[in-house]
């Protein structure tokens, strides 16, 4: 494959989700359907249905669809919109993570299960009891322990939990509020449940105050990855309406995070959903953009670039389109 090229052209993919399974590269993106609706603030353009799972035997082979993987015909609880999702391997099964709807319209974070990465995966019959929002990410840490983070802004929901329970009328974090952070839990074993209480991580400036709603620069939106170099927890993000990908680092998977500067600028399309994974001792960003349907936002394409860190452990700012 070409760096800052479409994976596959043949169906439009987002929000990319790569892991390194078996020696070889797997992309666990979002299945954008086109259709001629209009976009707005809340997602609704969004009508994802179903995932197909995307492998690469290296960097330089073609990239493979493996055909769908889940949909949503087969999932009790879903009513419509199967957005970003994210897989993990334990106990020699492959857990798919995914956000969807339910019969009420509320964004739950459903599991399904496989022996194969790339699926066909089984869903259990519920969502994740207690789970809220889009965007799962998961990691499984050097010590087993594993670990969940999610939550998106405006048509994901995160706000509307504010008070404990579902309220869409619940007043959105502005001006010198503090922003919301994601979401984080452990994860039991079954990696099927939450083993501690969903929490918002804390994001904090250079100066240990949390960042505010009116930074929107920095302050987080949706899309959270965690990754870990040299020991260190990296919380990468979205800040949504200024298109920026951002990070924060910490010590500890629960923070607090320090914020830390800008991965990439922004690309074609509202905004990007992204992952970040080591292959053969190099470091890659896997995103989207909308340069293959010029500018629509519900039909993305998947990409790859290869990231860097400074000799401090920062990350150098890619710009997507300057090689």
């Amino acid at each position: 494959m070409k760096e800052r090229t479409p994976l596959v052209t043949h169906i439009f993919t987002a929000d990319p989700s790569a892991h390194v399974f078996n020696g070889k590269i797997y992309v666990y993106p979002s299945h954008d359907i086109p259709h001629d609706g209009e976009d707005n603030d809340d997602g609704d353009e969004y009508r994802m249905e179903d995932y197909h799972i995307l492998s690469l035997d290296n960097l330089d082979a073609d990239c493979v669809d493996n055909g769908e993987a889940l949909h949503m015909k087969n999932i009790p609880w879903v009513s419509k919109q199967m957005w970003a999702p994210d897989c993990a391997y334990k106990n020699g099964k492959y857990y798919l993570y995914f956000p969807a709807r339910d019969k009420d319209g509320i964004f739950r974070i459903g599991v399904a299960v496989s022996d194969k990465p790339e699926g066909p995966f089984e869903p259990e019959e519920s969502y994740i009891e207690g789970s809220y929002s889009i965007d799962p990410a998961v990691l499984v840490d050097e010590d087993g322990r594993s670990y969940i983070y999610y939550g998106g802004l405006w048509g994901g929901q995160l706000e509307m939990w504010q008070t404990g329970k579902f309220d869409e009328n619940t007043p959105r974090p502005v001006g010198k509020d503090k922003a919301l952070g994601p979401m984080f839990a452990e994860l039991n074993e079954d990696m099927k449940s939450f083993k501690t209480e969903p929490k918002h991580l804390e994001i904090l400036d250079e100066n240990g105050n949390p960042l505010l709603a009116e930074d929107e620069d920095r302050r987080y939106f949706e899309g959270p990855w965690m990754h870990k170099y040299n020991g260190l927890y990296y919380l990468s993000y979205s800040t949504g309406t200024t298109h920026y990908l951002v990070y924060a680092t910490s010590e500890n998977p629960d923070g607090p995070f320090t914020y830390r500067g800008r991965i990439m600028e922004p690309v074609i399309g509202w905004t990007t959903h992204h992952s970040i994974v080591e292959y053969q001792g190099k470091w890659y960003l896997f995103y989207h953009d909308c340069e293959l349907s010029n500018g629509i936002n519900h039909r993305r394409c998947v990409k790859y670039t290869e990231l860097k860190y400074n000799e401090d452990g920062t990350i150098q700012t890619i710009k997507p389109y300057e090689m």
